[in-house]
């Protein structure tokens, strides 16, 4: 269904405000016709109803609804208002990579250790919608402003619109496989020094360990521990560069007991042994 899909960005690069209004439309006006925007158009209805689709997608949008339209599709109106609305729209842009998918579908653009991935509802009803009409009027004081400091304070809190936007969707799905999996990572990133089992894992999200497998697999493609091994292999790779440890100390400090078994699954997984990785990038 039209409701059930998803935006996912990468980031960084972080989606970037261009510009943004509040409209009002009279009984028998409409949403302009647009093909290939060029940016994305995010809709929030304030008051009234708007009749918005996307290509063959249609959506009819009450107050406290939201509604982002891709850069590369048709827009239209496929009825007029028939009272008055009142509406905030924000356009923005990203030059990093983003998809649409269905939302109980992982997609193929995900977060890694150094990278999160947003994921935004093509439509949504905020729950906290008064705080939403602060923070678009916000953004279209700042979008007016010329002055040097504006520039930071739209981006600024056009971020906090997004992050809303996020963490509204992940509230709304608890035991999505994606905030499964984001949260099993979240806790093995938190405590990969420690011995951590799939069991004690299972005990920390109240989750049965297969289906914490399972999230994890279609979201990042390893198990929890294959995700817990690769997380403590790049920890050890920073601290071959960026200290002059012993490779024990380094293994222990990366949740390794026994350094020859750390040696071969750092070999195993980068094509050299700790110490020849550390001679490569710093001398």
């Amino acid at each position: 269904m039209s409701e059930d899909l998803l935006l996912t960005f990468r980031s960084p690069p972080l989606p970037f405000f261009v510009e943004s209004n509040r409209i009002t439309y009279r009984p028998g006006e409409e949403h302009p016709n647009r093909t290939n925007l060029g940016v994305f158009d995010l809709l929030f209805v304030n008051e009234g109803t708007l009749y918005v689709a996307e290509e063959n997608y249609k959506w009819i949008l009450k107050p406290g609804d939201v509604l982002i339209l891709r850069p590369d599709r048709w827009h239209y109106s496929f009825r007029p208002c028939d009272e008055e609305t009142i509406f905030d729209w924000v356009h923005f842009q990203t030059v990093g990579a983003w998809e649409e998918t269905e939302d109980n579908q992982p997609g193929s653009i995900l977060g890694d250790y150094y990278t999160y991935a947003i994921r935004l509802p093509k439509k949504m009803k905020l729950n906290y919608p008064d705080e939403a009409k602060l923070i678009f009027s916000q953004l279209h004081e700042a979008a007016k402003s010329s002055s040097h400091g504006a520039f930071w304070d739209r981006q600024q809190r056009f971020l906090h619109l997004l992050q809303m936007l996020d963490e509204g969707w992940r509230s709304d799905a608890a035991k999505a496989a994606v905030s499964v999996a984001e949260r099993a990572a979240a806790y093995l990133k938190l405590n990969y020094r420690t011995s951590i089992s799939n069991t004690m894992l299972s005990e920390v999200l109240d989750l049965h360990t297969n289906y914490i497998t399972r999230c994890m697999s279609e979201v990042f493609g390893c198990t929890p521990q294959q995700y817990l091994l690769y997380y403590r292999l790049d920890q050890a790779k920073l601290l071959l560069i960026k200290t002059d440890w012993t490779i024990a100390r380094v293994a222990e400090e990366t949740g390794f007991r026994q350094t020859p078994h750390f040696s071969r699954l750092f070999a195993s997984n980068t094509g050299m042994p700790p110490l020849k990785f550390r001679k490569r990038f710093t001398t």
